[in-house]
């Protein structure tokens, strides 16, 4: 008989009626991050809607089912911690670069390889970790941020390309969404934990109003069908690849630093080893997966890192709850079509605010920094630099081919290799060698 658990202690079995909730509001915290990725993808690639709707419910299957091997793990894989997997907004720059070029399918191609150089590096984490302090980490959040914040302007005006792009309607209904969660924000509990959700739903309900909205495909799916796996066919470019397979690098550095935020702030302690390395192995094997899927990196959630912070409620069985209700999710082509269909003004309104508080992440993040001399350097160079090239990509326009096709692209990668070059390249002070000591001893 299994043993009856506290919510704030990580093993033990809780009530359902405390645990479903309380593992659903887990859900409802990365629901919105989980899908819009592939939202915005899709859109921007101009995309079947059918397909759309296919990819949205593989994206719920698969995090639900990788959230359980983080839960639960299968021999090294999975750190047996609270982490809530779902598709990475950190890979649409990227992601929409390689798609624009090469078609979705080198998306894909390059998604299956880059799971598995994140496998592999999640067998070295432990030596790994010294490459990767927080300046850097930190650089890797802010430029995602950045390189973000246009795509969620162009959602906010209605899509890029779309006939009425910057219409009244769309830019009510992304206003409506933005006011709707600032309020909520000021609340605390569930209305608060749901602000991004709820605010969804009411822009939705408004487009509808306004009639912006067609439910045809939504009567024409079915209710219940098995996700389907390879659902776009595989191509394997190098340039894809080794772009993708940068990011893969950058965003294992991000999961070290969720799965050190969870231990930190819901069990008052340091990661152990093993838990890194399990964890990062399952996001590895959690974007192999995702690829198989036909859908985006699957990667460990940083909004659910703070949901733990938060509440403090780290125990397993109730987020295996909230995993299991995806998986549910996952089954219903209906719940996908719905959220298909959604203009995109609606999504713009919550991406706005969700990937500008990446960015206020990354800033809070590199504020614990001293920021004079060296530091200050990496900050300069790798934003500068990074950031720069990515505004404005013609400045590459003369180089090799694949040096244009990774870097121009992406503001992220450039700020990447960047900061984490200047930080093996630039000496360090005595005081930086002092305290990078003390944390190894």
């Amino acid at each position: 008989m299994e043993k009856k658990g506290s919510i704030y202690e990580l093993d033990g079995r809780v009530e359902l009626k405390r645990a479903v909730p309380l593992g659903i509001q887990h859900v409802l915290a990365m629901f919105l991050g989980n899908i819009s990725p592939l939202i915005i993808v899709c859109g921007l690639l101009d995309m079947d809607g059918s397909l759309r709707s296919m990819l949205i419910q593989n994206a719920m299957f698969v995090a639900g089912l990788i959230t359980l091997i983080q839960l639960y793990p299968i021999g090294p894989v999975g750190a047996k911690l609270p982490i809530v997997m779902g598709t990475s907004s950190g890979f649409i720059g990227t992601a929409q670069a390689i798609g624009i070029q090469y078609g979705y399918g080198a998306i894909i191609g390059a998604t299956l390889v880059g799971g598995l150089i994140e496998l592999v590096l999640g067998f070295f984490i432990k030596p790994l970790k010294k490459l990767f302090p927080p300046i850097v980490t930190s650089l890797v959040i802010i430029s995602i941020g950045l390189s973000l914040l246009p795509v969620g302007i162009k959602y906010f005006g209605g899509g890029a390309g779309a006939a009425d792009f910057g219409s009244l309607n769309h830019l009510l209904v992304g206003t409506t969404v933005i006011v709707v969660i600032l309020i909520l924000k000021q609340f605390k509990g569930f209305l608060n934990d749901s602000s991004i959700l709820i605010g969804i739903v009411v822009g939705y309900i408004l487009a509808i109003c306004l009639g912006m909205v067609d439910f045809t495909q939504v009567k024409e799916s079915a209710w219940f069908s098995l996700p389907h796996p390879m659902v776009v066919p595989f191509e394997f470019n190098i340039q894809a690849i080794i772009a993708m397979g940068i990011m893969f690098i950058a965003t294992t550095v991000e999961t070290v630093g969720d799965i050190s935020g969870i231990t930190n702030g819901g069990l008052d302690r340091e990661a152990t080893d093993r838990e890194l390395s399990g964890g990062v192995m399952a996001d590895g094997i959690g974007s192999f997966v995702a690829a198989i899927f036909g859908i985006l990196p699957n990667t460990s959630f940083s909004q659910n890192v703070g949901l733990v912070t938060v509440t403090k409620i780290v125990n397993r069985f109730v987020i295996m709850t909230g995993a299991l209700f995806l998986i549910l999710c996952g089954f219903c082509p209906k719940l996908s079509a719905v959220f298909s269909v959604m203009p995109q003004s609606v999504l713009g309104g919550a991406a706005v605010i969700m990937f500008s508080m990446i960015l206020v992440s990354g800033l809070q993040s590199l504020s614990r920094e001293t920021l004079d001399g060296r530091n200050g350097l990496i900050v300069a160079l790798a934003i500068g630099i990074g950031v720069g090239v990515g505004n404005v990509p013609d400045v590459l326009a003369q180089c090799p081919a694949w040096v244009s096709n990774i870097f121009a692209q992406n503001g992220i990668i450039m700020t990447f290799v960047v900061a984490t070059v200047l930080n093996l390249v630039l000496p360090k002070d005595k005081e930086q060698e002092y305290k990078e000591e003390k944390m190894e001893a």
